[in-house]
């Protein structure tokens, strides 16, 4: 199987809307997961760089389950640099390191635009892999076609 790396982002943490739960806290360590879990509209923005290059913008509806899995639900748009749009959807988990403030991110990615430019990201889905940093509020993914 072959890859071909498309592009990647580095993303900053613009606001936070929780439900009951402190997020900061939570990834801390300060407070425990709800039994229900808890639930965080992350907004997103950032440079994107590669074969798509750009800037996005969006939101990750990420839930954080009691056994302390996170499963991330971004929502955004990138606009490239030669004004063109993409929608962008993923979907995936995050998976925390012991003892370090780093969160594993792995995510299948939907990309559409009719721009007749960016055509291929229409074929085939898209897969990333990378992290999040909780101490800078940073987040970075690579992107992968197969």
């Amino acid at each position: 199987m072959s890859y071909e790396k498309i592009f990647e982002y580095d993303l900053d943490i613009t606001g936070v809307t929780d439900y009951g739960a402190n997020m900061e806290a939570l990834f801390a360590g300060q407070e425990r997961v709800p039994l229900q879990g808890a639930q965080f509209d992350v907004a997103l923005a950032g440079p994107v760089k590669g074969r798509v290059t750009g800037a996005m913008r969006g939101i990750d509806y990420l839930r954080v389950r009691p056994d302390g899995r996170r499963e991330l639900e971004l929502r955004g748009s990138i606009e490239t640099e030669d004004g063109s749009r993409i929608a962008f959807s993923a979907e995936g988990v995050g998976s925390p390191r012991d003892g370090e403030p780093i969160v594993d991110l792995t995510v299948r990615i939907d990309l559409l635009t009719a721009a007749a430019a960016y055509s291929w990201v229409n074929a085939k889905p898209a897969y990333g892999s990378g992290y999040a940093d909780l101490t800078t509020n940073k987040i970075h993914v690579e992107v992968y076609l197969h």
